[in-house]
């Protein structure tokens, strides 16, 4: 991994994989730079140099006190830079939130494939104190309970799943990653009901979306291609229950960039 110093000073693990036109990956929620290692492999294997990173409090990242929704703006913008450039920029979950918001920000993200993300057009979704209790949980020393409500009021999984992650030892495997739920929150937070910033990106913008997935995310993704003028709607059949299939992706992108 190369580090790459945000504009706060936090490092920010990256790593790069293949040669060609630039793509940057963007994780979601409870995952790391590793997670993303299948996809960037496709993208490789396409002709896409694939870069992947740990987003601020994951892996190999540093992090800082009091990190907000434009930290990880900066965060995604140092990777960027450091890489030199990015042909696009392909988010997953919250990832293609942050993916969008940087971009209507003024990040030099290129081309957006957003993958399925939860964007709450409605604001009906989990109460405003959500990060704030996720936070007295991590300050309790207690993060892998910070996961555990992220996963029941955030993702919304039934509670006998999340249960059953603290017998099986999931919950312990992805205790390291509890503030990232703060981040993951306060960036979707964020950006409820977009505005016309969010809306008006002047990047192509493609949304992905699996033909079995959540409903939440049906609704997000087709609603958000419908309000950005230009985005295009892409059923990947291959992509099942917000697991995007890595060569089904690969392909999208190469027909597209």
């Amino acid at each position: 991994m190369t580090i790459a110093n945000s504009a706060d000073g936090t490092p920010i693990a990256y790593s790069s994989r293949g040669d060609g036109r630039t793509v940057v990956i963007v994780n979601g929620a409870l995952s790391t730079a590793a997670d993303a290692a299948p996809l960037a492999q496709a993208l490789a294997d396409a002709g896409f140099r694939a870069v992947t990173w740990d987003r601020r409090a994951r892996g190999d990242s540093g992090d800082r006190t009091g990190s907000g929704p434009d930290d990880e703006v900066a965060d995604l913008a140092a990777v960027i830079s450091a890489a030199g450039g990015a042909d696009a920029v392909l988010g997953h979950s919250s990832g293609a939130v942050l993916a969008l918001y940087a971009a209507s920000r003024g990040v030099a993200t290129g081309a957006l494939f957003l993958s399925e993300p939860p964007i709450d057009f409605d604001g009906s979704g989990h109460g405003p104190d959500l990060a704030d209790r996720l936070q007295a949980l991590v300050d309790d020393g207690r993060p892998d309970e910070a996961v555990a409500t992220f996963q029941l009021d955030a993702v919304g999984l039934p509670r006998e799943m999340v249960d059953a992650g603290r017998t099986n030892g999931m919950l312990a495997a992805l205790a390291p990653l509890g503030q990232s739920t703060v981040y993951d929150v306060n960036l979707t937070s964020r950006v409820r009901r977009p505005d016309a910033a969010l809306l008006g990106v002047a990047v192509p913008v493609t949304v992905l979306r699996g033909e079995q997935t959540f409903p939440f995310l049906i609704a997000s993704s087709d609603r958000l291609a419908s309000q950005i003028p230009g985005a295009e709607l892409v059923v990947v059949p291959e992509s099942i229950m917000h697991r995007p299939d890595p060569a089904a992706t690969a392909r999208v992108l190469a027909e597209r960039i």
